[in-house]
């Protein structure tokens, strides 16, 4: 018996053998005939089926048809993040509300871990936050590993805090680099470049919003500096204004002219000026020094943080010795000030008119304590590590049909740990767009930001929401509140294209 010819295959896939001839030819004109009378059936049984039901018109009828027999028959060959283009003329809102729908349940996922039922613990003092956005607590539990523990002396698996209020020019592992090489995981100091800052400012501890009183003291300003030893000029720069002839009632133990007992607040609120001068000059080391200054509406003139501008209430509040040269050109501003009761009022007028937004959006951070927001930290972090797990269900975010992609990306405010979505259009993908969404979506929810009943009545605005930033989730509060921007729409437009189910956090003020 001979060998059996070896069958040539073309590209495709069948052989040469089974290539068209005459009778092959034949059969495929029949088979495009019965295709051709297959179309025409479905369209008859189509329009037979729209006239029985008489109930709405044709045109429509036919779209909703025609969208649902597409949808049936394109799910197969579409992509999880695609669902079929419009036909028939559907409006784009429809294809909107569509493309909504399908993603609110594609990009439905449960996590392993409900954060009320197993709250994050984290070891060290015993208490627990009932108010948190997220369950927390503090403490001790010999059956459970704890997420978070203070020091370096944890088992691997639980994050390694450092919590801090002192310079680091003070103690040198506060510096955020140190921490690091160290080997913290979370560092919790003054500094906004922190993972969770903790500052001297806050609402509840401070009323900054306090009337002011008449200043009656003839010196100018008032002191209160006990430590002799402050690692920057502070002492120098009070005998230079001394020496430029401002006159300063110095109560602490550096310099004191000024003797007797007196509450600080209530004596600085007699004086025009308060020298709050820090024993360092570290960025966003800014101590109840300048925080009582204000309390009291005594113009705060500052030794301390380079950049205090950013923790002025508003513009021309403080005056501020950079260098020791200053010192003298600062005299001089204060003489002026003193002497022009309009000039000096200007100074102060926040407290009537209220503070800036910027110092706003700052001490409303505080409105939520910091070990709250501890907890919301490494619950969020929890939540990322599984997002990034192999076994996590893959999410598309977005949906296209036709020309047009919806993208779904995910919205919370500073101070909450569940996201809200919201969803933006391809052909809108803008800054402006994203703002509106955001408030559309909050407004929806009846909304109250986590600082109404913190803040003092008189700056609570409003019902209305007021957006002061959208920052990609992960941002420092440095960044922001003061660094990071999107450059422009385009650049927005990047970033929520790169990243699929993109994270926001807002401030609103």
């Amino acid at each position: 018996m001979g060998l059996l010819p070896i069958p040539r295959f073309t590209k495709s896939g069948r052989t040469q053998e089974q290539l068209p001839n005459s009778n092959a030819a034949s059969s495929s004109h029949t088979k495009k005939k019965w295709s051709k009378l297959m179309l025409l059936f479905v369209v008859l049984v189509v329009v037979a089926e729209i006239a029985f039901l008489g109930r709405l018109d044709m045109a429509k009828n036919a779209a909703i048809w025609a969208d649902s027999f597409f949808r049936l028959t394109s799910s197969a060959s579409l992509g999880r993040d695609e669902v079929g283009s419009g036909v028939l003329g559907l409006d784009v809102d429809s294809e909107f509300d569509g493309c909504k729908e399908w993603l609110e349940r594609e990009d439905s996922v449960g996590y392993s871990r409900d954060f009320e039922k197993e709250p994050i613990l984290v070891k060290g003092f015993d208490q627990e936050f009932k108010s948190c956005a997220v369950g927390c607590k503090f403490g001790f539990n010999p059956n459970k590993k704890p997420d978070a523990a203070f020091g370096l002396r944890e088992q691997p698996g639980t994050a390694r805090v450092l919590r801090s209020m002192e310079s680091s020019h003070y103690y040198a592992e506060n510096n955020l680099a140190h921490a690091r090489r160290r080997g913290f995981n979370i560092v919790m100091t003054t500094s906004l470049s922190s993972d969770v800052p903790v500052g001297y400012f806050s609402w509840a501890e401070y009323d900054i919003m306090a009337p002011l009183q008449p200043k009656t003291e003839n010196a100018l300003a008032a002191a209160f500096i006990s430590n002799c030893a402050a690692r920057n000029f502070r002492l120098q720069a009070l005998e230079a204004l001394e020496k430029a002839g401002i006159k300063i009632d110095s109560y602490g133990g550096c310099h004191r002219n000024r003797y007797g007992r007196v509450e600080k607040v209530g004596a600085l609120k007699h004086y025009k000026f308060s020298l709050a001068f820090e024993n360092s000059n570290e960025e966003d080391y800014v101590t109840e020094k300048f925080f009582q200054s204000l309390v009291a509406g005594s113009v705060p003139v500052v030794v301390g943080a380079p950049n205090i501008q950013d923790f002025a209430p508003s513009s021309g509040s403080i005056l501020h010795i950079r260098e020791l040269n200053d010192a003298e050109s600062v005299a001089k501003a204060m003489k002026y000030l003193a002497e022009h009761s309009d000039a000096h009022n200007q100074s102060l007028r926040w407290k009537f008119e209220g503070p800036s937004d910027s110092f706003k959006a700052l001490v409303d951070m505080a409105a939520v304590h910091s070990s709250c927001r501890l907890c919301i930290y490494l619950a969020t972090m929890i939540r990322e590590k599984e997002e990034q797990s192999p076994g996590f269900p893959k999410r598309p975010c977005k949906c296209t049909r036709g020309l047009e992609t919806v993208y779904q990306v995910y919205v919370r405010e500073r101070g909450r740990f569940e996201m809200e979505s919201i969803f933006l259009r391809s052909s809108n993908l803008t800054l402006e767009a994203l703002e509106s969404a955001v408030l559309s979506k909050f407004k929806s929810l009846k909304h109250v930001p986590i600082w109404k009943l913190e803040r003092p009545e008189s700056i609570r605005g409003e019902e209305q929401l007021k957006i002061y930033r959208i920052y990609p989730l992960g941002k420092t509060q440095r960044e922001a509140l003061y660094t990071f921007r999107f450059g422009g729409d385009a650049e927005f437009r990047s970033h929520v294209q790169r990243n699929p189910c993109a994270k926001f956090e807002i401030i609103f003020v």
